[in-house]
């Protein structure tokens, strides 16, 4: 009776260690093991991250950092840690944590109205772990522009306004990689076929394509825009076009941040290829990263006898279109009166 009383009472405690043994390591691996109020909360290692990098950075994010070490070794994470971009969900146990450091996540990569390919690489290393120097150098490599028949005034071209996926930590030269990749596929058959009945290349069009798209915000009006500018290169005159008159002041300076609202006669005489009121034919590049409405815009102009366009000041943000010059000065004056009494000077 006695030894059964024992066996009893043995039993009873092993399976009240039992119970214990497998709460603890419930509570260590499968309970919430997160103390941030948000719904998720990104989390960013670097290329070369340590176990000891990873714990710093779980730290905070962690309501038992110890216990989350403990899990780490058990599942052998601490051996094999992965860079990237991780979302860490709140309520997620050691376990998820774990799992989720095991999967980086994309980041949508997204671009637009850069007018250098400097700014671009500013604009990426933001979205990005590489940093601007390592972005705009994988850009300017002059193996990479030979290879592709690029320089660095047309490089911008390459760039096509939308939003791509990437790995966070992708490296700088396989975002190039992917931006050739993608630039590739946008000139498709068709695409080609309308450049080459204008008699230009897709570079060329993306530099006509950035005047255009300068010149107007308008969407609808944008072939309308691009149909002047062929016209004139069509009949062997300059663009004579004040964007490039713009960038040309902001290339000089080396200030792109500058706003400039009126172009001055003084301004046309500026020494630059970027001149269209100097040098016949389009500039060397881009002037700003076109978007595909403008690209599109030059690939399909609207057919017209138009040679002049002004700046409208009855129907703002769109423009006058002329076929002589004597009708463009009509439209020329009304818009100088009206800048004249609006007291814009620069």
């Amino acid at each position: 009776m006695k030894t059964r009383k024992i066996i009893g009472i043995f039993s009873l405690v092993v399976i009240l260690g039992g119970t214990i043994a497998c709460y603890i390591f419930y509570k260590k691996i499968l309970a919430s093991n997160t103390k941030f109020e948000d719904k998720e909360m990104a989390v960013f290692l670097p290329t070369g991250s340590s176990f000891e990098d990873v714990k710093k950075v779980m730290s905070p994010l962690t309501e038992n950092p110890e216990s989350f070490e403990w899990v780490a070794g058990l599942k052998k994470y601490d051996q094999n840690v992965k860079s990237g971009k991780f979302i860490i969900t709140k309520g997620m146990s050691n376990n998820d944590i774990i799992v989720a450091l095991r999967n980086p996540v994309t980041v949508k990569v997204s671009f637009n109205n850069q007018e250098t390919i400097q700014n671009l690489a500013g604009r990426l290393s933001h979205q990005l772990e590489p940093d601007s120097l390592a972005i705009l150098t994988a850009f300017t490599d002059k193996t990479f522009l030979d290879e592709n028949g690029l320089t660095e005034d047309n490089v911008l071209s390459i760039f096509i306004p939308n939003s791509y996926e990437f790995y966070w930590n992708t490296t700088a030269t396989k975002v190039r990689d992917k931006m050739i990749k993608e630039y590739r596929k946008f000139w498709n058959p068709e695409r080609t076929a309308k450049a080459e009945a204008l008699g230009l290349t897709p570079l060329q069009v993306s530099a006509l394509a950035s005047i255009v798209h300068k010149e107007t915000v308008k969407t609808d009006e944008r072939p309308r825009v691009a149909g002047v500018y062929l016209n004139r290169l069509a009949k062997g005159m300059k663009l004579e076009a004040d964007p490039t008159v713009i960038y040309a002041i902001k290339k000089s300076s080396g200030d792109f941040n500058q706003v400039i609202k009126r172009v001055l006669y003084k301004d046309l005489v500026i020494d630059s290829p970027y001149n269209t009121y100097k040098n016949n034919g389009l500039p060397p590049g881009p002037i700003a990263m076109p978007d595909v409405t403008a690209i599109d815009a030059v690939l399909n102009a609207e057919k017209h006898n138009y040679i002049y366009f002004c700046a409208s000041v009855t129907n703002f943000g769109y423009h006058e279109f002329a076929v002589t010059p004597a009708q463009h000065e009509v439209n020329r004056q009304k818009y100088v009166a009206w800048v004249e009494k609006m007291g814009i000077k620069r």
